[in-house]
């Protein structure tokens, strides 16, 4: 069964702080705010393209701090999925908020119209990080959101950056550690881009702020995803959908873009694998074997690895599927 979200954005709709990195309206695409009516409609069109069997639907509302919207505005946009929900016509809604706005009321009140999934906006398990990113919340938090949402039976989501002011790798491997002690269902990991328009922007144009390259980037977020899958913590994203507004041609000014960012960081992790199989030997050539879904990675993006490891090596590689492998194992015959 695949799951499907049908995004309903509500740019910066709940947000008492301006992030330094944030600019919703350029990052969702949206400008406009979002009504009851366009919950409707955006459902409604959706639902005439996805398939009418073996699928799990979701009502997602992104882009802003949803449970710091106006209770009665919230309830309204609710009632609105939910009555799809009701009717069976999608399977729950999700929504995206700030962990110093969740409660016991904001809870209930989610809970009674059918949200079954959650997901904070972390970003930081370090206070230093989070204040000079304008967060305007804590580490403490975190902590205390996510245990009270892990009272209710939905589905907890916590969102973790990478890159972000005075942040190190450190910090963010210790992020990451603090994220698993809480036990999110899934996680996000997203590389701070520089938007148009935001604090951020000024920073670095001032020297005060130096994004990632996009080498460290992948390198990091490898080590991220790897540390997330060895606790069995589903990564449903690394890196922000690329869009038109999210490309560097379109509001990105500096950071680690790229339209195929995850498949890069699963690209670093088929070469160290491919490496240690090959182990240093002496060859000249090697046949690679990789589970067919998995070709596209181990090859890497332009033929990445396998100009990386003839360049680095001296060996010359060929990937081939196959169906006996599952993901990430890897044969080689070498000669």
């Amino acid at each position: 069964m695949k799951t499907y979200n049908i995004p309903i954005f509500v740019p910066h709709r709940g947000c008492p702080f301006d992030c330094v990195f944030c600019n919703q309206k350029r990052i969702t695409g949206m400008q406009t705010e979002v009504t009851a009516d366009d919950v409707r409609y955006t459902i409604e069109n959706h639902l005439e393209t996805l398939p009418l069997k073996d699928r799990h639907i979701e009502a997602a509302f992104f882009g802003g701090s949803f449970t710091g919207i106006p209770f009665a505005e919230q309830s309204s946009l609710l009632a609105t999925a939910d009555w799809y929900v009701k009717k069976g016509l999608i399977d729950g809604i999700r929504v995206s908020t700030r962990p110093d706005y969740i409660n016991r009321d904001i809870l209930d009140n989610l809970f009674k119209y059918d949200v079954t999934t959650i997901e904070l906006g972390v970003q930081s398990m370090d206070n230093t990080v989070l204040r000079n990113s304008n967060r305007g919340h804590t580490r403490e938090d975190v902590i205390a959101a996510a245990e009270l949402i892990r009272r209710y039976p939905f589905v907890l989501g916590l969102q973790m950056m990478t890159g972000l002011p005075s942040d190190t790798n450190e910090k963010s491997l210790y992020t990451a550690d603090e994220i698993i002690k809480l036990s999110p269902d899934i996680v996000r990991i997203y590389p701070t881009l520089t938007i148009k328009d935001t604090f951020l922007e000024k920073m670095y144009k001032e020297g005060k702020y130096t994004p990632q390259t996009l080498d460290a980037a992948v390198e990091l977020s490898k080590r991220l995803l790897l540390k997330f899958e060895e606790r069995n913590i589903k990564v449903i994203r690394v890196g922000l959908q690329s869009t038109d507004e999210i490309s560097e041609n379109g509001s990105v000014v500096a950071g680690p873009v790229h339209s195929s960012f995850r498949e890069m960081v699963e690209s670093s992790i088929y070469y160290d694998i491919i490496t240690e199989k090959l182990n240093g030997g002496k060859y000249k050539k090697a046949d690679v074997f990789v589970n067919p879904k998995e070709v596209s990675k181990a090859v890497g993006n332009k033929r990445h690895n396998i100009n990386k490891i003839k360049n680095e090596l001296g060996i010359e590689i060929k990937i081939y599927p196959d169906k006996e492998l599952n993901k990430r194992e890897v044969r080689c015959v070498c000669c």
